[in-house]
């Protein structure tokens, strides 16, 4: 089988174990894709969605805004044929130099740091969080002070400490999110979502 037959295989197969659920279609797009990444069907139940941030991811995607990304594993597993498509770019600090030297000073981690360093790029964009909670509750704490302003935040980290904990807190806020209960998440997770944005924006 082709790689697209395979998918489109996959797709038919998670539709019909899934069976109903509570999601729109471009939700669903976009939870049936995550299932697709992790075989894992608990995330039909933890997936959540702020009313506008679809719209926003596809916007954002459409105007050639940036991506960010906390790790580098999401930023490869971002497909770069349908994000690229209209001129954005994806891009990650998490090994830049000036972050290390950053974290070292304060003491933090290097995912908090790269989210200070990237307020401008994220202006208007997309950031991704799918494995630092510490990088997640900076950019809320940017948030809600309006220091920065992306178009949309997806939050997936994964992990005991803190995981769950700073998605509770990403759904608290009046702010475009895609993100999940639980502490199930991870970069694989989260590029999956940026990947079926890009396709719905190439859709639309």
């Amino acid at each position: 089988m082709k790689p697209d037959e395979i998918e489109r295989s996959s797709f038919q197969i998670i539709d019909q174990e899934a069976g109903s659920h509570h999601y729109t279609e471009q939700q669903w797009s976009i939870v049936r894709r995550i299932i697709h990444t992790t075989a894992d069907f608990e995330f039909k139940e933890m997936v959540r969605f702020h009313p506008d941030a679809i719209s926003a991811g596809i916007e954002a995607i459409r105007n050639g805004k940036m991506i960010v990304t906390d790790t580098n594993m999401a930023r490869v597993g971002i497909r770069k044929k349908e994000s690229e498509q209209f001129g954005g770019h994806v891009k990650c600090y998490i090994n830049d130099p000036l972050i290390h030297e950053k974290a070292a000073a304060t003491g933090g981690t290097r995912a908090k740091a790269a989210v200070d360093m990237a307020v401008s790029d994220m202006k208007d964009g997309i950031y991704v969080v799918g494995n630092a909670p510490t990088a997640l509750l900076r950019l809320i704490e940017l948030v809600g002070e309006e220091k920065a302003h992306p178009a949309l935040i997806i939050g997936l980290p994964v992990g005991f400490v803190n995981a769950a904990e700073s998605k509770a807190a990403l759904m608290e806020m009046d702010y475009p999110y895609i993100s999940n209960v639980g502490r199930k998440g991870g970069s694989n997770v989260a590029a999956s979502v940026v990947n079926a944005l890009a396709i719905l924006a190439n859709e639309a």
